[in-house]
């Protein structure tokens, strides 16, 4: 027997339509945006002086816990930004083209479920509904999967990359005063790459959906995937060493978490095969 759709052939829809159905999905998603948006714009005190400027201060709790580690393993080298630097403006509408651009950012991401929940009920439609069925938590395992990368961005790699960048120095007669442009774009760029990057799993759930991967395809090429988060992590994190560990561990943990996914994938294609030739 084969397995049908949740809408008959008749009741689908032509292209046109599909069309209009995905632009009431993208309004809605970028309404959701736009109202984030506006309340990170109005509660914008919290947004730069709690969230945003902190991690370049020394009471910010990453820097307290490196310090903690620092006293007690007697390695100074741990206790990082310790001298908060200054942050300056030098463009009359510095200050407001990034407060609009920080609220657009933390729209985006406080209404990341909304819009994954919008893309989810846009290609619901058009799955089997053992597809639906297996897929069911997608939402929630994709927006905590999205926060874990945020909140890794923010608390780890962020105050790693503030601390190296912002004490690096050439020679000591060049002061440094870090452009408020410069530094926002900085955290906004590691925070949403970090959010985008956890989605791995996710990633290989639907290319072992559509046949592109296999758990064997990832085992073989395991090593070359190591090889790939070195420099991936070289690349968003601060050129030394203990910051690149730090970022490879959770991503190869989501390498092999994905590895577990397709292989589940797999077998339900495998068992739905079975019950379709019976």
């Amino acid at each position: 027997m084969t397995e049908t759709k949740d809408h008959s052939s008749e009741n689908q829809m032509s292209f046109l339509e599909h069309l209009e159905v995905l632009r009431w999905h993208i309004m809605r998603a970028v309404i959701a945006v736009m109202l984030c948006a506006i309340a990170a714009f109005i509660f914008h005190d919290f947004i730069f002086n709690t969230l945003i400027l902190a991690p370049k201060n020394p009471d910010f709790f990453t820097n307290r816990m490196f310090t903690i580690l620092s006293d007690f393993t007697d390695i100074k080298a741990l206790k990082i930004n310790s001298k908060p630097f200054q942050i300056i403006n030098i463009s009359m509408a510095g200050q407001f083209a990034t407060h609009i651009s920080v609220s657009l950012v933390s729209g985006i991401i406080a209404s990341f479920p909304y819009i994954f929940y919008e893309f989810w009920c846009f290609i619901k439609p058009a799955l089997y509904s053992n597809e639906q069925k297996h897929a069911r938590g997608s939402i929630f395992y994709t927006s905590f999967l999205f926060a874990m990368g945020v909140l890794f961005g923010y608390y780890v790699i962020t105050p790693l990359s503030v601390h190296f960048l912002g004490s690096y120095s050439v020679s000591e007669q060049v002061m440094n005063q870090i452009n408020l442009k410069s530094y926002i774009s900085s955290i906004t760029s590691i925070v949403l790459a970090s959010g985008v990057i956890f989605e791995l799993p996710v990633l290989i759930f639907f290319l072992s959906k559509i046949g592109l991967v296999t758990p064997d395809f990832l085992r073989k090429y395991r090593k070359h995937s190591v090889v790939l988060i070195l420099v991936l992590s070289a690349i968003i994190t601060p050129p030394d060493i203990f910051s690149q560990i730090l970022v490879c561990m959770p991503l190869m943990l989501l390498y092999e978490i994905g590895i577990k996914i397709s292989k589940r994938v797999q077998s339900n294609q495998e068992e739905n095969d079975d019950k379709s030739t019976e």
